[in-house]
Formats: C-alpha cells, sequence, structure tokens
C-alpha cells in the first residue's frame, strides 16, 4: 500500500512534523459506513426505488444537504429537503449513539497528539447532530479544537472549504495539516487544500484502493500501522 511519497504500510508521526491532523470520520476515524449503505437500502425501498450500481461512488462526499438534493434529482423524491434530513438523521442516530467504533489504533494517535501538543480537528459531511453524539459515544470529543461538519460549509468534498475552514479554526496553514480520509472525493479535498493526505482503508472503498493510494501521500490499513517518533 504506497501512496505517492508514502513508505509503504506505514507512516511516521512526530511532534515536529504536523502542527495539526484533520480526520474525517465516516470510514476515516469510525467504521460506520455500514450504516449509510442499510440506511439508503431502506430509505429508497420505502420510495419505491432499489439502490443503484454505484450510488456511493456518485454521493461520497457530499454534504446531506447536497444529498437530498441529489436524492430529489435523481429519484423524483418529493419530501423536502429538510425533511429528507431529518428522516435520515433519526435512521441513523441510535446507531451512532450505541454502535459505531473507532478504527483500530485510533484512541492511540489522538493521545499522542494531545500529549505532543498536536492540535486534531474534524471535518465531515456528516450532520452535527449525529457527529455530537458519535463523539460522546465514543468520548472522544475533548480531543478535537474545531468540529467542522457538513452543516457548516456550502460546498461537500472534493471541494477543499471544508478542510480550509477547519484549518482556520485551528489556526494553523493548510500546509502544515495531514488529513486522514478513505474516500476520492475526501482525498481531493485534503489535496486541493494544500495539505498532506493519508488515505486510510475501508471496506465501503476497496475497490478504489488503487486510486486512493496513487492519490495519496501515504496510504494505512488502520491507525496501528503509524509509527511515533
Amino acid at each position: 500500500m504506497l501512496g505517492r511519497g508514502g513508505d509503504g504500510l506505514g507512516m511516521k508521526i512526530t511532534k515536529d512534523k504536523y502542527k495539526a491532523i484533520i480526520f474525517d470520520v465516516d470510514g476515516s476515524l469510525v467504521d460506520s459506513m455500514w450504516i449509510w449503505g442499510a440506511i439508503d437500502r431502506e430509505y429508497l425501498a420505502a420510495h419505491g426505488f432499489e439502490v443503484p450500481d454505484g450510488l456511493q461512488m456518485e454521493i461520497g462526499g457530499l454534504s446531506m444537504k447536497e444529498t437530498a438534493v441529489y436524492f430529489q434529482e435523481r429519484f423524483g423524491i418529493r419530501d423536502t429537503q429538510e425533511k429528507m434530513m431529518s428522516d435520515w438523521n433519526d435512521m441513523a442516530y441510535e446507531k451512532y449513539r450505541t454502535s459505531v467504533p473507532l478504527k483500530p489504533g485510533a484512541e492511540k494517535l489522538l493521545r499522542f497528539c494531545k500529549e505532543n501538543d498536536i492540535l486534531c480537528g474534524i471535518a465531515t459531511s456528516n450532520s452535527e447532530e449525529l457527529a455530537g453524539v458519535l463523539l460522546d459515544h465514543l468520548g472522544i470529543r475533548e480531543y478535537f479544537g474545531q468540529i467542522t461538519t457538513g452543516n457548516h460549509v456550502s460546498k461537500g468534498k472534493p471541494d477543499p472549504e471544508i478542510y480550509l475552514l477547519t484549518a482556520g479554526h485551528l489556526g494553523v496553514r493548510p500546509e502544515d495539516c495531514l488529513v486522514f480520509e478513505d474516500i476520492v472525493p475526501g482525498i481531493r479535498a485534503g489535496l486541493a487544500a494544500g495539505m498532506e493526505v493519508c488515505a486510510v482503508w475501508d471496506e465501503a472503498a476497496a475497490d478504489q484502493q488503487e486510486l486512493k493510494e496513487a492519490l495519496s501521500h501515504y496510504s494505512i490499513r488502520d491507525f496501528r500501522d503509524i509509527v511515533y517518533a
């Protein structure tokens, strides 16, 4: 798993190399993409549709509002965007509150950052409500100096807005940041923001792995691959 400039399975993080680390959440920091596949199937079935091939590729990185617009245009859903987003939040809430785990090795990385004064931020296309309940469920909110969600930006990934906004709130330059991402639009967003990017393997994006590695500076299977110095 060798990305451009990468060093095989692992990558090295030192207290002097990065001023901030910014995490995508779903599929990167936590194992949660299975939730959204199930929600897409259930939601579309209730409206008389099957999930078409390539749907996750089409909506990957979009904010929840952008996804609602996409569903309205592609499937002719007549509900308002606000109702669609509310329905999706309700469908996902209990799973995020109780059932979503951190990716292996993630908490060690967060502790390392805290002990070495490396700032941490979140840049997720998910909603503010779901991101909040997830961080509280996992007990990791304290590690993050900035939590930016799809509610806070006008454009979803691959637009770099969410990463630039997160870096700005953390008070660091984009070039001093490292991004962890699991999907191609997110990787492109981090690169467009001028940040170093590490691709995180996730089952939901396994068919994109070669492209993810080619685009990214580094690639890891999970956070246990990281070397600390």
